[in-house]
């Protein structure tokens, strides 16, 4: 027992010692890998991000962008891609936002991305910000494996779809406190509004109000939460998604 919480109190010294001087240089990116030393992978290090104001960026994370905003106490997870191509804009994550494991992030010209505060994105999402911005509000749920495209190809006949130029019909806005569940895509020119709830596997092509339910292929309205009982009277609009 003595000698466990020895180990504790050691571990516990080590990590506030080494995530004090963590952040996004050489230095700092070292000194995060001391820090995680002793921490299990993944979710496990998500306390780390609160011992420093810079956050926690994974030693593995790949950063090749030169137009970050990181808000105070920001996660990025293991393998993580966040990319900035010939002339993209800008990438900015609020405070104590989590962006977890495999995520890519990627701008381009015409393209920004900025991300609120307390917004979790759950692993292998794709954020492919060209021609038009992505907003990710405040409070926002994204579950795994979902993707923003604010563009799209041409598609005139007799010439390679490659060779065509990109065109959108206008950025991605998601409202505060809305939840994105698994592998939902999210096209051009759509608003997503506040507190609104999108069916797994849906692909958004247009705007859904506040509160709004929507699911299918493509997403349609299909309730509003103000409709669904409350805890003591019925189903949880969890359930009728399920």
């Amino acid at each position: 027992m003595i000698l466990n919480n020895a180990r504790s109190r050691f571990v516990s010294a080590w990590t506030r010692f080494w995530m004090k001087r963590s952040g996004l240089g050489r230095t700092g990116r070292m000194s995060t890998r001391l820090a995680a030393l002793f921490v299990p992978a993944y979710k496990s290090r998500c306390p780390l991000a609160r011992i420093s104001v810079k956050g926690y960026i994974s030693p593995s994370a790949v950063i090749n962008h030169d137009r970050l905003a990181f808000g105070r106490h920001v996660f990025i997870g293991d393998r993580v891609v966040i990319y900035k191509a010939h002339e993209g804009g800008g990438v900015e994550i609020g405070m104590g936002s989590h962006v977890h494991n495999d995520t890519i992030i990627e701008t381009g010209s015409g393209g920004s991305l900025a991300i609120g505060e307390n917004t979790h994105i759950q692993p292998r999402c794709q954020f492919s910000a060209y021609k038009s911005p992505i907003f990710i509000g405040n409070g926002v749920q994204i579950a795994p494996n979902c993707a923003f495209y604010p563009y799209n190809h041409r598609m005139s006949p007799c010439e390679p779809i490659h060779r065509q130029p990109l065109t959108s019909k206008g950025g991605i806005h998601i409202g505060d406190d809305a939840w994105i569940g698994v592998g939902v895509i999210v096209l051009d020119g759509v608003r997503i509004g506040r507190g609104a709830v999108i069916g797994a596997g849906a692909v958004v092509t247009r705007d859904v109000p506040d509160e709004a339910i929507a699911a299918g292929v493509p997403a349609k309205v299909i309730g509003m939460r103000s409709s669904i009982p409350s805890e003591d009277g019925g189903k949880t609009g969890k359930e009728v998604l399920r």
